[in-house]
């Protein structure tokens, strides 16, 4: 073999593995390019929906709105159709109640109905001590204990 041709060969090997290589990569990094494009594509369509999504909502809410003050106009009318009623019958409720729910807010803290939940127990033997709610010590020996792993 002449020296001279094996230069040409080693050139010709490394240009075909050069565009292979290149091929190779081009094919990886198109894929990948596509993924992100589809990605892109993806988080585009989600923002629109939760966008529509969003306007959904606020329409929603001021509907809801709009009927809860409906039904306090309806409930202040009906109140005073009653006032007017009973007073043209000379009846008054008794006790000299009369009816103000109209004239409360609709939603309202009722605070001397229930008190306020608390995270803690009054006294030392609270809710988290060890005999909390238990029968007294002598009929707990009588019953049988269930066994322990």
């Amino acid at each position: 073999m002449d020296y001279g041709n094996v230069n040409w060969i080693v050139a010709i090997v490394s240009l075909l593995v050069g565009l292979g290589v290149g091929a190779a990569s081009y094919r990886h990094f198109a894929t990948s390019a596509n993924q992100l494009q589809n990605l892109r594509r993806q988080l585009a369509e989600r923002e629109r929906e939760l966008g529509e999504m969003r306007k959904g909502m606020n329409e929603h809410f001021s509907q809801v709105g709009m009927m809860v003050g409906n039904l306090q106009r309806e409930m202040r009318t009906l109140e005073h159709r009653l006032t007017e009623d009973a007073s043209t019958l000379h009846c008054e409720p008794p006790g000299g109640a009369r009816l103000d729910a109209a004239d409360r807010p609709a939603l309202t803290d009722q605070e001397d109905d229930l008190p306020a939940p608390r995270d803690y127990a009054d006294g030392t033997g609270g809710t988290l001590s060890e005999d909390f709610g238990l029968k007294p010590s002598g009929s707990r020996a009588e019953e049988p204990q269930p066994p322990r792993y």
